[in-house]
């Protein structure tokens, strides 16, 4: 039976880790022999690692994987992705690979306005708030000069502050909606700072506001937050070719391929169940690379979903036509990134992969890995529509399943050699090696 601890925090990684041993594991030593192999030798760098978050223990790793040969915008990339999953990275240079010989990706990005809003409560008249608002604004821009000189000078800044009336929506609630440039950095704290200066001098102000009566100067601050839901920082991804050269070893009929795929498409774009995973598999490549570059994945995730949800119902991301006997694959997707800040000036290891994109701005980076996503959905999209998606999945996941059972070098080739011919799944792995072992 579990028991409480006080003080967990104040703990040494040490004494945390013999206090989850003695509570949790059948066998204290063999579970913390488990912990401490995943310790770095280096020490330094284990320290780095230990405070990037608290009450650490242990790193947990994820493969480091490159999908080569990423013609975008006529420049070729090799993508360094980040993620667990069998076949993600083997799908995703297959496609690049296949897009390579027929003009690549395209990409464009379209914006880089990100949010941030001011959340507070007025019980008063709106009128006399709104010209409040008028007289106020200039006092924002100039309460948050001292944190928007840096951010100024590399171009970017506050954009513009409106206030917005939500009060039909729920009662005395109002926002002021911030829209900022932040350049090369993903600006999380350059935007809370900055809306949290907002939320004060709004508040100071108001108490010297003469048309204000005495109610209305209480205006009640409830929270200042950036908002992950960018849908003015955008970035398309495209590829298109003739039908006829569609054509490969799995796709015989070119017409009958692109017509079967476009329809794969549509029916995402109507059925909710399908878009869901749909869409997961456009964010197995895109989380994999900004996971690789020390950004915000769930951020990405949340304002991505977000956005195709946009006209009201869950919908692909994606889409796809023929027209004029010309294939055409496409995806609009908001994506706020960063290139410096954060953990991309502390993780070794995101050092490395800038350095693999030829250190990227943000705006290249979003091109990045909007081509990754469409690359990685092209390729569930064209097993889906030719051979199944369990084929070149199950090829990658045998590995995950001989390493489970400790196969041996000699059991490895055995079952390799046996599933060449035969449909692989777990059970008839597991049921092989248990054969062999017989």
């Amino acid at each position: 039976m579990t028991k409480e601890v006080i003080g967990f925090s104040k703990l040494s990684k040490e004494e945390k880790i013999n206090w989850i041993a003695d509570t949790y594991f059948t066998n204290s030593k063999e579970g913390i022999s488990v912990l401490k192999q995943y310790w770095n030798s280096d020490e330094t760098l284990q320290k780095l690692h230990d405070d990037f978050i608290e009450n650490t223990i242990t790193n947990f790793y994820l493969p480091l994987g490159i999908a080569p040969n990423f013609l975008i915008n006529g420049k070729f990339n090799s993508v360094p992705m980040a993620i667990e999953e069998s076949s993600v990275v083997a799908a995703a240079a297959k496609s690049a690979k296949f897009w390579s010989t027929r003009g690549g990706f395209k990409t464009t990005v379209f914006g880089t306005e990100k949010i941030g809003q001011v959340h507070f409560l007025f019980t008063g008249n709106s009128d006399k708030l709104e010209h409040f608002f008028s007289k106020v604004k200039p006092k924002l821009f100039e309460n948050t000069e001292s944190m928007t000189k840096n951010m100024q000078k590399r171009g970017g800044g506050i954009l513009d502050i409106v206030l917005k009336n939500k009060t039909s929506k729920l009662e005395n609630y109002y926002q002021l909606h911030a829209t900022f440039e932040t350049k090369d950095s993903m600006g999380a704290n350059f935007i809370n700072s900055c809306l949290e200066q907002f939320a004060k001098t709004l508040r100071e102000e108001a108490l010297y506001f003469e048309a204000f009566s005495e109610t209305e100067k209480n205006i009640t601050i409830v929270m200042s937050i950036l908002s992950n839901y960018v849908p003015n920082c955008v970035v398309r991804a495209e590829v298109s070719c003739k039908v006829e050269e569609l054509a490969e070893k799995n796709i015989q009929n070119p017409t009958e391929f692109a017509e079967k795929f476009v329809q794969a498409v549509r029916i995402a774009e109507i059925e909710p169940y399908r878009a869901v995973t749909h869409n997961k598999g456009i964010m197995n490549g895109i989380d994999a690379v900004v996971l690789a570059t020390g950004n915000d994945f769930r951020a990405v995730e949340a304002g991505i979903h977000a956005y195709a949800s946009r006209v009201g119902k869950y919908s692909s991301l994606s889409h796809a036509k023929i027209e004029n006997g010309i294939f055409s694959f496409w995806m609009e997707i908001p994506l706020a990134l960063g290139t410096v800040g954060g953990l991309t000036s502390l993780h070794p290891l995101v050092k490395v992969a800038l350095e693999i994109l030829q250190k990227p701005s943000a705006k290249e980076l979003m091109q990045i890995v909007a081509a990754t996503g469409l690359a990685q959905n092209f390729a569930a999209l064209r097993s889906l529509t030719t051979t199944g998606i369990q084929e070149g999945h199950m090829k990658m996941h045998i590995n995950n399943i001989l390493n489970q059972y400790k196969t041996t070098i000699e059991e490895r080739n055995e079952v390799k050699k046996y599933f060449e011919n035969n449909t692989i799944s777990h059970s008839a792995v597991v049921a092989f090696i248990e054969h062999l072992r017989n």
